[in-house]
């Protein structure tokens, strides 16, 4: 069984995801069923 967190390591775990995304490149602009389509359209082809 895992223990439950306390609110201290909750915010932790949060700003250390928030941090480890703000390092990740930024996705193609756009909203996502707009990248889907041009997937779609150059697998298509």
């Amino acid at each position: 069984m895992s223990k439950k967190l306390s609110k201290e390591e909750r915010k932790a775990m949060a700003r250390k995801a928030l941090e480890d995304r703000a390092k990740q490149p930024k996705q193609a602009a756009g909203s996502g069923f707009a990248k889907l389509d041009a997937d779609a359209k150059s697998l298509h082809n």
